[in-house]
């Protein structure tokens, strides 16, 4: 008797059939899942970042650990479309615009402390003079376009963001999909020439990403005396981590920092930012050593809690 015989499943057409129903049922299950988690995230909540306070801004872990922000250099920006930022078993953030720097990470983490002091459903109105000074800058014609250009690259750069829980199923999921919408840095803004005054829209699904304290605490009096751009990179990833002792190689470190040059010269760069954050008490025992399968890493003690 002759013994029926399996073609390989690339040739299966009833097995291919199969699978590419299952992979569409996944798909459009994936999609009204986060279709559902946005609908949800749109309802206005109170933005309420516990921690968050005159002394200290916050920033959601994902973004703190990615390159959306870097200490690149002032003029000529990367830009972006559906760049990966940060990718895992758990996360996909994706980013379209002009790469943002950290001058981008001050200005978009003080709007997000006002929001946190407007009412309900409202819109934080903020003199621009008073949002310089929030951030420790002088006032002035200069500063006024350098925070009005700012405020325009953080309206126009969006995300792609899908956060998933540990079991796999959608914790949120933004612009990854059909059905939902990209999420802008700053939702939009409004500027009254005659007062000098900004209404500053911040899109509810913010809370969302912040929720369950999934956020960095930056000590914003420390940050606003460092004077190297890789030394506020570097406070931003610390806190993502409770880890006391924390690890990391330079490669990774220099691809975070969107650094082209040579690796030496980012070891100088960032050895001078280890001192001043050392300086600062934000770390202690900062070093530069091989490590055990022989790359280089940094290595430091977390101070700042």
């Amino acid at each position: 008797m002759i013994s029926p015989t399996r073609l390989p499943f690339h040739q299966d057409g009833k097995l291919l059939h199969m699978s590419a129903a299952m992979q569409r049922a996944h798909q459009k299950a994936d999609q009204a899942l986060a279709a559902a988690a946005e609908k949800q995230a749109g309802t206005p909540t109170p933005f309420i970042l516990p921690g968050i306070k005159e002394t200290a801004r916050a920033i959601p872990n994902y973004i703190a650990r990615s390159a959306v922000f870097a200490p690149v250099r002032r003029g000529w920006r990367t830009l972006h479309d559906d760049t990966v930022f940060l990718e895992g078993s758990n996360i996909l953030l994706k980013g379209s615009g002009k790469q943002l720097s950290e001058d981008h990470a001050d200005i978009w983490m003080h709007a997000m402390y006002l929001q946190t002091t407007a009412l309900l459903g409202e819109a934080p109105i903020i003199n621009r003079a008073d949002f310089l000074r929030g951030m420790g800058r002088p006032t002035g014609g200069s500063q006024y376009e350098w925070l009005h250009e700012g405020m325009k690259d953080l309206a126009r750069f969006t995300l792609s963001i899908e956060a998933r829980r540990k079991d796999g199923s959608i914790k949120y999921s933004y612009g990854n999909h059909p059905s939902t919408r990209v999420l802008a840095m700053i939702g939009g803004f409004d500027y009254d020439e005659p007062s000098g005054y900004y209404t500053i829209y911040a899109d509810p699904r913010w809370a969302q990403i912040f929720g369950n304290r999934e956020y960095a605490l930056v000590d914003w009096s420390k940050r606003l005396q460092m004077r190297l751009d890789l030394s506020k990179s570097l406070q931003r990833l610390i806190g993502t981590s409770s880890d006391i002792q924390q690890k990391y190689g330079l490669s990774i470190l220099k691809e975070r920092a969107q650094y082209t040059g040579r690796m030496r010269d980012f070891r100088a760069t960032l050895e001078r930012s280890l001192a001043e954050l050392e300086a600062l008490e934000v770390i202690a025992e900062p070093r530069i050593e091989t490590a055990t399968k022989g790359h280089e890493q940094a290595v430091w003690t977390r101070l700042d809690r």
